[in-house]
């Protein structure tokens, strides 16, 4: 996986470079993910892997399944890709593209899992809490995991706080175990 990273860095890093340059950030990251959901794609991936395919078919008809989601500096962007037998790295791509924009944008994404829906109230003291620890804006999707039975389970980048009563019951039995 740290390889995949390590090769699609220099792309990804061109393509914000590029972006931001062009105050197009928003644009290119819809772009960038269209891509990344089309390169993910088990048909696609095996379309890809067809050795009798120039880089210039491969590139034509890569845009062209993604459409009108691409303008043409994401045609040239792909056409690049395909030049270099990039084009599985997309989703790769698009993460770390991701995470530029939020270095640069000071934002961080949280998910909020939790046994029960959420009141918007509960979401909100969270989402506050979170912006004073982590210094930054954050941008919160939810979702529910009725396994964790209560509380809520906090991802942010490489930070996880585990408030559910799962976790603390694991915390318990392994205190127990020791």
């Amino acid at each position: 996986m740290a390889e995949l990273t390590t090769i699609a860095r220099p792309y990804a890093k061109a393509a914000f470079l590029f972006a931001r340059d062009n105050s197009a950030l928003a644009e290119w990251e819809k772009m960038l993910g269209v891509a990344a959901a089309v390169a993910e794609d088990p048909a696609m991936r095996a379309w890809l892997q067809q050795p009798q395919l120039s880089a210039g078919q491969k590139a034509d008809s890569f845009a062209e399944v993604c459409g009108d989601a691409l303008n043409e500096s994401g045609r040239n962007f792909i056409a690049q890709l395909a030049e270099h037998g990039r084009l599985p790295l997309l989703p790769a791509v698009f993460d770390l593209f991701h995470a530029f924009v939020a270095a640069q944008e000071a934002f961080v994404d949280v998910e909020l899992v939790s046994a029960q829906s959420l009141e918007d109230a509960e979401v909100e003291r969270l989402v506050g809490s979170l912006k004073k620890r982590l210094g930054r804006e954050v941008h919160v999707s939810t979702r529910v995991d009725e396994a964790l039975i209560g509380g809520v389970l906090i991802r942010a980048g490489d930070t996880v706080i585990d408030g559910s009563v799962r976790g603390r019951l694991a915390r318990l039995a392994e205190q127990l175990n020791s």
